[in-house]
């Protein structure tokens, strides 16, 4: 009972928690010649993962950083993901699916090379789960703040989402840290494909200015640059849906 309070002051406590949604944002690479094999065991497992609450959205890499799949595990709070209720049932799916809990981390273990976790509060599941149905390709960006940075990195993102607005281009969702790996935050962009992603080229250099400075910005050839004045670490990778 002590852990799941100190789990919800977490939870409360957290910059910009926004609607308050909890996540597990579960990164891994797989081991040499296993990825195939890693993404058809997740694959069998999800069945368990809805009857224990929701399943995970999910992705793989195809270039950026050294990671395989992203799965994002919704969660709601510590208190409701780990409700005696949702253990019970997770537990029942995962007997039921003739492989225990312990068994599929065992599988895991023998195909995952590396592994990482955060917890993050973002945009309410509705949003996400939206997000995740009308876009296939996916484009990641994670940072460290700088110290002291925290929370202007936290408003660039905002005024970048602004940005993207004023060009006609789809907003990123944020995420910020509540427990786990170093990251502050990242942002999940959602597009159709790869021209889609890439179509803000297409938008004139007199409209990217007017939109850059409309949201705080210098300039639109200023945003990159004051965004490397608050991070000691950043990451782009792009992604797309699994099948």
């Amino acid at each position: 009972m002590v852990a799941l309070l100190l789990a919800a002051l977490l939870v409360t406590g957290s910059p910009d928690p926004g609607d308050g949604y909890l996540f597990k944002t579960l990164l891994v690479r797989a081991a040499p010649g296993e990825l195939l094999e890693l993404i058809d065991l997740y694959k069998q497992r999800m069945p368990v993962y809805e009857a224990g609450g929701a399943r995970p959205f999910w992705m793989r890499h195809t270039q950026g950083d050294q990671w395989d799949l992203l799965l994002l595990f919704p969660m709601g709070s510590f208190a409701d993901y780990y409700s005696a209720e949702r253990m019970t049932r997770r537990e029942r799916a995962a007997q039921e699916s003739g492989m225990s809990e312990a068994d599929f981390e065992r599988e895991l273990d023998s195909r995952i090379a590396w592994r990482e976790e955060v917890y993050v509060v973002g945009p309410a599941l509705q949003v996400v789960d939206s997000a995740f149905s009308a876009g296939s390709y996916y484009h990641i960006e994670a940072f460290i703040a700088l110290p002291g940075k925290r929370e202007a990195l936290l408003e660039e993102r905002h005024m970048e989402n602004a940005y993207l607005a004023g060009i006609d281009r789809p907003l990123n969702l944020i995420f910020t840290r509540v427990a786990g790996a170093a990251w502050d935050l990242y942002t999940l962009g959602f597009y159709r494909d790869i021209k889609h992603f890439a179509g803000s080229a297409d938008v004139s250099d007199e409209r990217k200015e007017a939109a850059a400075r409309a949201a705080g910005f210098e300039g639109a050839d200023y945003i990159g640059s004051y965004m490397r004045t608050l991070i000691q670490w950043h990451r782009d990778t792009l992604c797309t849906a699994i099948r």
